[in-house]
């Protein structure tokens, strides 16, 4: 050392230390704040991905998890459904402003979802979980839609007052589960379904993703048909949640309500 030179400054106890708590929550490599960070980088994410579907689809939830076999074989129990705001990306060939192209006008002019005519709709119900069926006519208010119907899928009537539903009630769609043995409307399931009771529309089905959202609502457990009532734990309602672990709900609720006479699991409602 030479003359003059004092010896090197020591080290402060905090110079190998993050300056500040922010810091230290961005570098820890283990201990609580690692894992702090990482669940809250998780959760943003997942935030991240909701907001961006939302966006897209425009509905929240932006996807369902089908319960029942209602929409076999085009959409099975265990589905991830991912689903829009009914007038979004809307065909042409849809009714009015209701962006629904109904299985009758699909038919007619080539327009097919999950491989069949028309849209596949989801709906509410008087009371429980949303309806995921296909619209298959539109009736107009007062109408007698017998004479329009499948007759086979009218439940056993001879004519439009023995059926329910009929004369209709007021305008709107004729729903039907692709498995199901008759229509929505006379099976006690619905009224004719009116543009304002549309939830979404399928857009894109995912298999088994949505197995993850039964599993924690209890929807996976078969259990004995119920007659085929349209209760909120009959069927097979459509229910979602892509992100369980998280809490962040990504998704909701929807029943595929399966009519008499079909084999289908009762679950439990989501």
């Amino acid at each position: 050392m030479s003359a003059g030179e004092g010896p090197p400054p020591k080290p402060s106890a905090g110079d190998d230390e993050p300056d500040g708590p922010i810091q230290r929550f961005l570098t820890a490599e283990s201990g609580p704040l690692m894992f702090a960070r990482e669940m809250a980088t998780s959760m943003a994410t997942v935030a991240l991905v909701g907001l961006l579907l939302f966006a897209i689809s425009g509905v929240w939830p932006p996807m369902v998890a089908v319960e029942s076999g209602s929409m076999n074989p085009n959409m099975q129990k265990g589905d991830l459904i991912f689903v829009t705001e009914p007038g979004r990306f809307a065909p042409d060939a849809a009714h009015g402003d209701t962006g629904v192209v109904t299985h009758r006008v699909g038919e007619e002019v080539g327009y097919k979802t999950f491989n069949d005519f028309g849209t596949v709709v989801i709906y509410e119900r008087r009371s429980g979980p949303p309806v995921i069926h296909r619209a298959r006519f539109w009736v107009e208010d007062g109408e007698n839609w017998y004479d329009e119907a499948n007759k086979a899928w009218v439940e056993g009537a001879d004519n439009c007052g023995e059926m329910d539903n009929c004369p209709a009630p007021h305008a709107g769609f004729i729903t039907k589960g692709d498995n199901n043995a008759y229509y929505d409307q006379t099976g006690n399931i619905r009224e004719p379904v009116k543009p304002e009771w549309l939830v979404g529309t399928a857009r894109l089905r995912i298999p088994y993703l949505g197995w993850v959202r039964l599993g924690f609502s209890g929807a996976a457990t078969p259990g004995p048909i119920d007659g085929g009532t349209a209760s909120a734990t009959t069927g097979g309602p459509a229910t979602v949640n892509a992100t369980a672990s998280s809490g962040v709900e990504m998704a909701g609720s929807v029943e595929g309500v399966s009519s008499p006479g079909l084999s289908s699991d009762r679950i439990a409602a989501v």
